[in-house]
């Protein structure tokens, strides 16, 4: 059976967009691994059906690359929001998540590029949120990479944004080695559902530079969640205030950590294609 899908991407984190809101979607892993792969198949990041929702306008499924299910994406959800609010009405939706509820805002849209506002709600900050296979101060996780005595990164903050996150704060990333460090780290014992590895350079209190490992998709342009967590990690830190910009490769998030406890992230969307699988 053919679907049509939208190629869509925010700050190039890219997906495959199903719509199965009337007829299921239930792609097998080496179906999702085929479609994913950027020589053979289509290329993407993340795979995603918008699906009905009893309680919200829809539900958002997620599978990485390499055919996992995940909680949420956050540069996702822009475009699903995107999907469902092409007019920019002026109205909040509710999307569902694996990883919690969701609200959302379209800001600004036309026929292939838009931007929108995505309430990620309060960030996890206990250990058993990450979740750490042990007790932990997550502000301070006793975790090092490199010689014991000299180590090259340590000392992250885990946050879970709906999945988990472990950021590490670093002097210079042009000099981290993300693709080496974050495959090591994305599978460490302490993460038992895995991780997403993200380096932050600190630029000024307003401004972070950031890369990131997606677990089950490696390197990536963007990612919403890992923006998000940084901010909150940077802040708990007292690196940053409750608001910063968030650079990364594919470009700026605003991100804000609101007096509600609630992150709000704020970017761009764009639909580079249409297609059928």
């Amino acid at each position: 059976m053919s679907r049509p899908f939208l190629k869509m991407n925010g700050l190039g984190n890219d997906f495959i967009v199903v719509d199965a809101r009337e007829t299921a979607f239930q792609p097998a892993p080496d179906q999702i691994r085929a479609w994913s792969n950027r020589v053979s198949g289509i290329g993407f990041d993340q795979l995603i059906a918008i699906e009905d929702s009893r309680d919200g306008d829809a539900f958002m499924r997620v599978w990485n690359a390499d055919g996992g299910g995940v909680e949420t994406c956050g540069n996702a959800l822009r475009c699903v929001a995107w999907y469902l609010n092409r007019d920019a009405s002026d109205k909040t939706l509710k999307i569902d998540t694996l990883g919690g509820a969701t609200k959302a805002r379209v800001l600004r849209a036309d026929a292939t590029t838009g931007t929108a506002s995505i309430d990620m709600g309060k960030p996890g900050l206990d250990w058993r949120d990450i979740p750490l296979s042990e007790e932990m101060n997550t502000a301070k996780l006793e975790l090092k990479v490199g010689p014991y005595d000299a180590p090259l990164y340590h000392t992250p903050v885990a946050v879970s944004m709906g999945n988990p996150h472990c950021v590490f704060f670093v002097d210079d990333i042009a000099t981290v080695d993300v693709k080496a460090t974050g495959s090591l780290i994305e599978h460490h014992p302490l993460f038992p559902e895995s991780v997403n590895v993200e380096f932050a350079q600190i630029l000024d209190k307003d401004t972070i530079r950031m890369r990131v490992w997606e677990r089950g998709a490696g390197i990536t342009q963007a990612c919403g969640t890992g923006a998000c967590a940084t901010l909150v990690a940077a802040a708990r830190r007292g690196l940053t205030g409750r608001a910063a910009t968030v650079h990364m490769d594919g470009g700026p998030l605003h991100i804000v950590w609101a007096e509600n406890d609630h992150v709000i992230m704020t970017g761009p969307v764009e639909v580079e294609f249409e297609g059928t699988l």
